[in-house]
Formats: C-alpha cells, sequence, structure tokens
C-alpha cells in the first residue's frame, strides 16, 4: 500500500506540473486550454527523440523540450487564441480543443502510433527505503517540481511581468488601463505553461517506460481535472489538486482495479463542480455571467430554404445508391448517422448556447442499450430504435440533473467528466454489456420482417430517420419551447427575470438532443453489428461538435451539411485511395487535422457558420433599425409566452 501511495503522489506531482500551467493560462485569459494536454504528450514524445534516438543525456533532452514546448505554447496564443481575445472565452475554448486535434495528429504522423520505450535516462528504481523502492527520477521529479514552483513563485512576485501576470489574472481591464501590454502577457503564461507541460511529459516517459504518441492524452485530462479540483485559476489549487487526485486515482485503482479509472477521475471532477464549483482553493466569483455561451448567437439566423427545395434535397440524397452505387450509399449511413447527432445537438449548442463536450456518452447509451434489447431479448428494430433514443435521454438526463445549476465553462468541463464516466460504465458493466470484448452479433434492422442487409437499404433507412429527426428538431425550434430556449441563449438573465427556468430549459434541451444521439447510436450498432467502449471516445463528441459549429450552431440543416463536408468528404477520400496503401496510412491523422484547421478558421472568419446568415444580412432585411439587441427582445418576447405555456419547468 505504501508502494501504491508514493507512485500515486509521484503521479500527483506530474499532474501538478500541468494543472499549474492551465490554471496559470486560465487565471491570465479566462481560457480553459484543451491543447495543453497534447503540449505534455508532444514533450513525452520529443524526450523520446532527444534521449533515445539522438542518445541526449537527461539534462540536455529536459532543457530542449522545455524551450521548444515553451515556444510551442507562445505560437499557439500569437496565432490561435490571442486573435480571439475580443471574442467570449467559447471562441478560444474550441479553438484550443481544434489546436490539440492537430498537434496529437501530428505527432502520430510525424513519430508513427506504434508503442516504443522511453530512454532510461535516469534509473528508475535502484533506491530503496524502509522496503520501499524508487528510483533518482523520483528525487529529480520531486526537485525539478519544487525548484520550478518556487521559481515560477519567486517571478510572479518579485518579477515586473510576474507581477503584471497577477496584475493581468486579477483585473485585466484594469491591467489594460496601467499600460500593461495585455497580449505580451498572456503569450508569456501560455509559454511558460506549455515549457512545465513538457517538462511533465518527459517525467511521466521515465515513470511509464512504453510509451507513444496518444499515450500523453489521458495524463493532460487528468489533469485538467486536477486544475479544475484545485480551482481553475488558482496555482496553489493546481499544486493541492495534482497531488490529491495522484493519491485518489493510485487508492482507487488499487483497491478497484484499472478499469474503474475513469469514474474515480471523473467522478471526484463532476463531485467537485457540484459542491464546489469554483474548485477547492477558487475564487467564488471566479466566473460570472455564461462565458461559454452565446459567441455565435445574435451573429445572424439561420438559412431557411423553401420546403419544396428541402424535398428536391431529399429526393436527391434518395438517389444516391443509384448514382454512386454501394460506395456512396455507405459514405452516406456514416454522415446521416453523425448528422442526426449533430441535428439534436443544435438545440442545446445554439439554442441554449450551451456547449457539450461529452455527447458520445448519449449515443454510446443509445447504442448498447438497442443492441442488447435485440441481441438478448429479441426485440424488432422498430421497437429497439427508439428505446435506444430513450434509454439515452432518460440516462444522460439522470447523469447529468445536477450539473445544470452550474454555469459557464463548469457546465462543458462537467459534460465531459459525464460522458467518461458513462463510457466507464459500460465498460465495468461486464456481465451485461460484455465489457472490453465488446458486443458481438448485433443483427441487422428488419422493417416489417424485411432484413436490410445491403448498404444501399441502410442508407435508406438511415435518411429517414435523419429527415424526421430535422423535421422535427425545425418544428421544435419555431415552437414556444423553442423560443424559451433560444431566448435563454441569447440572454439568460432576461430569461430568468421573464420568469424562464434557465437550468430546467437546459435539461430538457439536453435531454432532447441526447435522444437523437441515441437514435444515432442505435443506428451505428445495428449496421456495425459490433460495437465496444473505445469506439466512444473524446474524439467522437469532438466531431459532432465540430460539425455543428461548421454548419451553424442555430441552424438543423447546417448540421447536415457540416456532417457531409467532414464525415463524407473524408470517406469519399478513403474510398478513392483505397488500393493506394502508403495515401491511406496517412488519410486518419490528415482528417484529424483538417477537422482542427477548419474549425479554427470557422471560429475565426465564419463564426455564425455556414448556414447562418450574417446579422448585417439581417439587418437589411429587417430595415435600418433593426439591431441585434430588437432580435433578442423578440426571442424574449417568445420565453415569456413560453413561460406561460410550460409553468411546470
Amino acid at each position: 500500500m505504501i508502494d501504491t501511495l508514493i507512485a500515486g503522489l509521484l503521479h500527483g506531482t506530474i499532474y501538478a506540473l500541468i494543472a499549474v500551467g492551465m490554471s496559470l493560462i486560465f487565471g491570465v485569459s479566462n481560457v480553459a486550454n484543451f491543447a495543453h494536454g497534447s503540449v505534455f504528450a508532444l514533450g513525452t514524445m520529443l524526450g523520446w527523440l532527444f534521449g533515445g534516438a539522438l542518445g541526449w543525456g537527461f539534462a540536455p533532452t529536459l532543457a530542449a523540450v522545455v524551450a521548444l514546448t515553451g515556444l510551442l505554447g507562445w505560437v499557439v496564443d500569437v496565432l490561435v487564441v490571442g486573435p480571439l481575445a475580443g471574442a467570449p472565452p467559447i471562441a478560444a475554448l474550441l479553438a484550443t480543443l481544434a489546436v490539440a486535434m492537430i498537434l496529437d495528429a501530428c505527432s502520430q504522423l510525424a513519430f508513427t502510433p506504434q508503442t516504443r520505450a522511453f530512454p532510461e535516462l535516469l534509473p528508475t528504481h535502484n533506491l530503496q527505503l524502509g522496503g520501499v523502492h524508487f528510483g533518482t527520477s523520483s528525487l529529480a521529479l520531486m526537485a525539478a517540481t519544487g525548484a520550478a514552483m518556487a521559481a515560477l513563485w519567486a517571478f510572479l512576485r518579485y518579477g515586473k511581468a510576474g507581477r503584471a501576470i497577477r496584475a493581468t489574472a486579477q483585473d485585466i481591464d484594469a491591467a489594460r488601463q496601467m499600460g500593461i501590454a495585455v497580449a505580451r502577457i498572456r503569450h508569456l503564461s501560455f509559454a511558460i505553461a506549455s515549457a512545465l507541460g513538457g517538462m511533465a511529459g518527459v517525467f511521466m516517459g521515465l515513470f511509464n517506460s512504453s510509451i507513444n504518441p496518444s499515450s500523453g492524452a489521458g495524463a493532460g485530462l487528468s489533469a485538467f481535472v486536477a486544475a479544475t479540483i484545485g480551482g481553475l485559476g488558482s496555482i496553489p489549487g493546481a499544486v493541492a489538486g495534482g497531488l490529491v487526485l495522484g493519491v485518489v486515482e493510485a487508492v482507487g485503482v488499487y483497491t478497484f482495479g484499472g478499469s474503474s479509472r475513469d469514474i474515480i477521475i471523473f467522478g471526484a471532477l463532476v463531485a467537485v463542480l457540484l459542491l464546489r464549483p469554483s474548485g477547492l482553493m477558487g475564487a467564488a466569483a471566479a466566473v460570472e455571467g455564461e462565458p461559454l455561451t452565446g459567441t455565435f448567437l445574435g451573429g445572424g439566423q439561420p438559412v431557411k430554404p423553401p420546403w419544396w427545395g428541402m424535398l428536391a434535397a431529399l429526393g436527391l440524397a434518395a438517389l444516391v445508391p443509384l448514382l454512386w452505387g454501394d460506395v456512396g450509399a455507405g459514405i452516406g449511413t456514416q454522415v446521416a448517422a453523425y448528422a442526426i447527432a449533430a441535428v439534436g445537438l443544435t438545440l442545446v449548442a445554439g439554442g441554449a448556447g450551451q456547449i457539450v463536450l461529452g455527447l458520445a456518452g448519449p449515443i454510446a447509451i443509445g447504442a448498447y442499450a438497442s443492441a442488447l434489447l435485440a441481441v438478448d431479448l429479441h426485440l424488432p428494430f422498430l421497437a429497439a430504435l427508439p428505446a435506444g433514443g430513450l434509454a439515452a435521454a432518460v440516462v444522460s438526463s439522470l447523469l447529468t440533473f445536477p450539473v445544470w445549476r452550474l454555469s459557464g465553462h463548469y457546465v462543458a468541463i462537467a459534460t465531459i467528466g459525464v460522458g467518461f464516466i458513462t463510457v466507464a460504465l459500460v465498460r465495468l458493466a461486464e456481465p451485461l454489456t460484455r465489457g472490453v470484448n465488446g458486443l458481438y452479433g448485433i443483427p441487422y434492422p428488419d422493417l416489417f420482417g424485411v432484413r436490410l442487409v445491403s448498404t444501399s437499404q441502410l442508407y435508406l433507412l438511415d435518411l429517414a430517420v435523419l429527415a424526421v429527426a430535422w423535421l422535427v428538431v425545425q418544428r421544435l425550434t419555431a415552437s414556444h419551447l423553442g423560443k424559451a430556449i433560444r431566448a435563454i441563449g441569447s440572454d439568460a438573465t432576461a430569461a430568468r427575470a421573464l420568469g424562464v427556468d434557465a437550468s430546467a430549459y437546459k435539461a430538457l434541451a439536453y435531454a432532447i438532443a441526447a435522444f437523437f444521439a441515441g437514435l444515432s447510436g442505435a443506428l451505428l450498432a445495428s449496421q456495425y453489428t459490433y460495437i465496444e467502449p473505445g469506439q466512444f471516445d473524446l474524439s467522437m463528441s469532438t466531431l459532432v461538435l465540430t460539425i455543428v459549429v461548421l454548419g451553424g450552431l442555430t441552424s438543423p440543416l447546417g448540421a447536415v451539411v457540416g456532417s457531409v463536408i467532414l464525415v463524407g468528404v473524408p470517406e469519399l477520400l478513403r474510398s478513392v485511395f483505397e488500393g493506394v496503401p502508403q495515401v491511406l496510412d496517412l488519410l486518419p491523422q490528415a482528417r484529424v487535422i483538417s477537422y482542427g484547421l477548419i474549425l479554427i478558421l470557422v471560429i475565426r472568419f465564419r463564426p455564425q457558420g455556414l448556414l447562418v446568415r450574417r446579422a448585417s444580412h439581417i439587418a437589411r432585411a429587417d430595415g435600418p433599425d433593426a439591431s441585434d439587441a430588437t432580435r433578442r427582445q423578440r426571442a424574449l418576447a417568445g420565453a415569456s409566452q413560453a413561460a406561460a405555456a410550460h409553468p411546470s419547468l
């Protein structure tokens, strides 16, 4: 047990190094930097390159990694995050998510996905005390962490730039008025934070021994949890959160097994967010209002094509199997399945204005619920499909119910935790779900006694479900309920003043989105005929969110177009280059890089999305005196009617 506690403290120290950087960035820029874990993972691979492939010693390897990752952090802020300084934090959060996708994929391309041994730059088991084995690397970690924390404390307390960082973190507007170059201070904060992440990556490589480009992702997420537990923006809280999480994780895994790791880590995250959203040592008023809502609202209205245009588009889509055969139909099934989930997400992300980062959880629930009903209870597809959607809505609502009383970035972070917890529960429920071995033998869909086995038949089924989902969401958006949800996204405070219970309406919007995500999962399960927990990871959630951002957060039709671009085009390229293995090997990473680049470009230059009209176009249509405030008043007027129509909410 003592070995377990020591291992927990060592891992907690690494978490603390990463978490300090995250808190430093958040304190200065109010940005939850999701790219920080990828910088840490890249630091691990650079440590392997310098220490293993090039044969450098520990000191030069550590210095080179710290320098390069620090430079990378500076570049990320200058090119990606900095230009979004005037936008609400949701824009920067999504941009850092895109940067993380690009960095992870580039690391896969540069180093290949294979697992390799990290060089033993320092001995890891050459010392013993009281029967406990440890190594010089452990002492070096403690010494390096202590020195880094002491240097950072002295810099922030006595250095001119350090005092400027503290002033900016306390009040950015006042700091700007005092003549502080806020942009340079933010650049410096990103550089320092990334350097600490790179240092942590080298030590993580020493302790893990075997590494690959994706091996640091879990530790990066754990460190983000540690920063949140300690209090985003609080450096002492980040250290405390890292150490506490490291010990809790080690003891929990020792007691309950490795499969419980995600439940322990993200369960602790959700618990702290519910009990003390600002963290153990964070300021209670660290976030006011809704910083992760409204960025893309008020900037335009979704394009509404005529009904005959939609019918014509549906007719053309139905001709895909005739025009492109099974290849086109196979691509279409993927496009339609992801579009169904994305269409539902527009209600909560675009309507209620709340970003959801864990939609893979409801997709997994829908997939497993429908598959188990079909495999174990032999329920027909027409019953299993809606049952999967209903199960996703109910279970997801129960898991997230307490979350909606939070605000801003805390809700987005909590949905990540709930998504991981959902998939972890699926993995742990082995007698029912078959656990990590996956669920085999899922039958193809059957309609009125006819088994749909051809790709064309499956595509037409998915297309029909997508058409119904789009129509339902469209009607909901135009209803009194939809007006109330949109009012919350436009101005939650004013909506509450009109009697609209923002938390209840957000929870309802999420439940509807989870229902459609469950339908998407059920369709994927019936077409794959095999599912396992690893399919429903953070990348699936990110893809659905990217689809919605590209098409327009408020546009259900935009979600369909976004799915065609982000799912259909890469699948088409894969089919074109199917006979060229050299190209096929690069396509998965190229696809992820393209997702990240598209997300950054859309956020920067077309934040309202492809199928949402610009505000200037709306102003011309509404008249010269029209404004965002006027349109917000219209939404609030609809909200007051909805509040009267739905008093129970």
